[in-house]
């Protein structure tokens, strides 16, 4: 056997490169769930590395098998990549957000689930867009994407090059941000069709006082709103089909900013 294959340099690099892949897929959507056990996040933790350690062992720096200097490195690559990981958890975090606001104007403010992702309870709405959403980031491979994210970063970010202290905090803010606003754009059709009934509602309560406007309310809501969710349910697709995709641009952009 080759002894560098075993060398305390090798296994310090194998390390640093250990700690970016480990890092991403403890934050990366769907892995990143409860519901995945701590064992399969590990092993594919694991093997991640060992298939890209080859490719990226290039770009590992060579340094002194130092306690300190060998920790300082490791926290900033876990660093790195909860970053990428929160990129993409942002779009799931706008979907989650959009669904609870429709929910709770549909009149199920009460009726929650048992979201076994996040290991919390959720509105029904927002899980349902959650789980959505996850089927359509599978379909346009943004686990693939977020992979190959992870590899090119060790070209553009060698391990000890990042800055965390330049602009990559206030881009992760605006990107915040921008998810506010996808997930007034998810729920803008249904809550302007809310708020058109609501309108209609009051009318009615002023034309016809006998008439119990509270009770009739719920279920006009609830049904507009599920026929509205059907026929926007293309758009939805389209719109987090477009987010997945412009994903890659952001991860890129807060490596340019690191």
């Amino acid at each position: 056997m080759d002894p560098n294959l075993i060398s305390p340099e090798t296994f310090e690099r194998f390390l640093i490169c250990l700690a970016r892949v480990a890092a991403l897929v403890g934050s990366m959507p769907v892995f990143s769930g409860a519901q995945t056990p701590m064992r399969i996040k590990a092993g594919l933790a694991i093997v991640f590395t060992l298939v890209v350690f080859p490719v990226v062992s290039q770009f590992l720096p060579r340094i002194p098998f130092e306690p300190f200097t060998l920790g300082v490195l490791l926290a900033k690559e876990v660093m790195l990549g909860l970053m990428v990981g929160f990129v993409a958890r942002l779009i799931f975090t706008a979907v989650e957000f959009g669904g609870t606001v429709i929910g709770y104007q549909m009149g199920f403010a009460a009726a929650n689930v048992f979201d076994p992702q996040n290991q919390r309870q959720s509105s029904m709405i927002a899980q349902f867009q959650n789980v959505f959403a996850i089927l359509i980031f599978l379909a346009v491979d943004g686990h693939h994407l977020l992979l190959r994210a992870m590899v090119e970063s060790f070209r553009m970010l060698p391990p000890g090059t990042e800055n965390l202290s330049g602009e990559a905090i206030p881009y992760l803010m605006e990107l915040t941000s921008r998810m506010f606003v996808f997930a007034v754009k998810l729920s803008a059709p249904i809550l302007a069709v809310l708020l058109i009934s609501a309108l209609a509602m009051g009318v009615m309560a002023r034309v016809f006082p006998q008439l119990n406007v509270f009770m009739l309310s719920y279920p006009i809501n609830i049904g507009v709103s599920f026929v509205v969710m059907g026929l926007t349910l293309n758009m939805v697709a389209v719109l987090l089909a477009h987010e997945f995709n412009n994903m890659g641009g952001q991860v890129m952009e807060l490596f340019n900013r690191l």
